[in-house]
């Protein structure tokens, strides 16, 4: 495999820049709506909710969280509660509580105003430096390169850059490389233009599987297609470890007379999975769920279908086990609390435990006739 070392400067090609920044403005993304606006507010959201994250997901949650969340201010006077309802669904929570804390630090040290360098805006919490420099360039038209992971793709096929992307050393120096491919003299138009570049091309052209190499801009210059290897970039050697996990899960149901149903509700620990959401019991094994119970309890536990949950580095295998209460029973466990079905909205809760739980409205989901024992 061929490309520059670690640290080295490349030959680097001529044109990129002006070829991006032409194919762009006629066939990039551009009815997206957080473009055609220099708002840091507005622009850091967004982009706060694309990481990891697809566009069309986004798509559903950044125009409601806009219109609760209008401006920094708003956000920063919310509660952690009311902006992770809000973000519910979305996934990778501790976005969310960044995003919050990070809007009352603006408010609170910067008067509501967001730095104006990247590398200021990287001192916020939870704005990393691809994050900073996308803000710096498209409000400000500061010259400088963003570098997620679709853009070190683009640019590691573009260059046949053979450095470890799982290695730091070699992610700080495609940065420097990102950094040399900035056009030289660019306006703030210019730097908007190239930056959407970046990101359009990895989305929607430089794709992780079966690239579609024949429309790219740039295949002319791309030195990893010139040598038919353009599968083998970006280079990265550590592979991610996935655990497997099962979670017991109690849906502790208390039947209203009225009809109304509520749930029993805990806070998650403010680490780990689903940190500071509200969520059912969790157990790791049915053996502590059942000693939680006595006996008559326990002969009225059903047993739920199982749910499969992919996280970034788990695999939760989530089995629910169903407990229906009378209405004057006080509780289940300690530090909980009975939630109307009718409020779980207002609860910032994981997706699919909301799902889990609305789903039990018309009829339970049972594995079998047979209670749990």
């Amino acid at each position: 495999m061929s490309g520059p070392p670690v640290g080295a400067r490349a030959d680097l090609p001529d044109g990129f820049a002006a070829e991006l920044i032409a194919w762009q403005r006629v066939h990039g993304r551009s009815g997206l709506p957080w473009q055609h606006t220099r708002d840091p507010y507005v622009v850091w959201l967004s982009e706060v909710m694309l990481q990891q994250t697809q566009v069309s997901t986004v798509l559903a949650y950044f125009p409601r969280f806009l219109l609760r969340f209008p401006d920094v201010r708003s956000l920063a006077s919310a509660s952690s509660d009311e902006v992770m309802a809000l973000w519910s669904g979305l996934g990778y929570y501790s976005r969310a509580r960044n995003l919050h804390r990070c809007a009352q630090v603006v408010v609170a040290e910067h008067g509501g105003l967001f730095p104006r360098s990247a590398r200021d805006l990287a001192l916020l919490p939870g704005i990393g430096e691809s994050t900073a420099a996308a803000i710096a360039a498209f409000c400000h038209g500061e010259r400088i390169s963003i570098l997620d992971g679709n853009v070190r793709r683009v640019l590691s096929r573009l260059l046949a850059y053979s450095g470890d992307m799982s290695q730091a050393t070699a992610q700080k120096a495609l940065g420097s490389l990102a950094q040399a491919l900035v056009p030289k003299v660019a306006s703030g138009d210019d730097m908007t233009a190239y930056t959407q570049g970046l990101m359009d091309l990895g989305a929607t052209v430089c794709t992780r599987s079966r690239p579609l190499c024949e429309r790219c801009p740039v295949s002319a210059l791309c030195r990893a297609r010139a040598a038919g290897t353009v599968e083998q970039f970006p280079v990265k050697t550590r592979k991610i470890q996935r655990r497997h996990e099962t979670w017991w899960l109690l849906l502790a149901r208390r039947l209203q007379a009225s009809g109304q149903i509520h749930w029993w509700l805990q806070r998650r620990p403010s680490h780990g999975i689903w940190a500071g959401l509200f969520c059912v019991p969790v157990f790791d094994s049915d053996t502590n769920l059942m000693d939680t119970l006595d006996a008559v309890q326990r002969d009225k536990l059903r047993l739920l279908e199982p749910i499969s949950h992919s996280l970034t580095h788990r695999e939760l295998r989530l089995q629910p086990m169903l407990l229906d209460f009378d209405e004057q029973d006080a509780g289940v466990v300690s530090n909980g609390q009975w939630v109307p079905e009718n409020a779980l909205d207002a609860h910032g809760m994981p997706a699919p435990l909301r799902a889990l739980l609305l789903a039990q409205r018309p009829a339970e989901r049972l594995q079998g006739s047979e209670p749990a024992r």
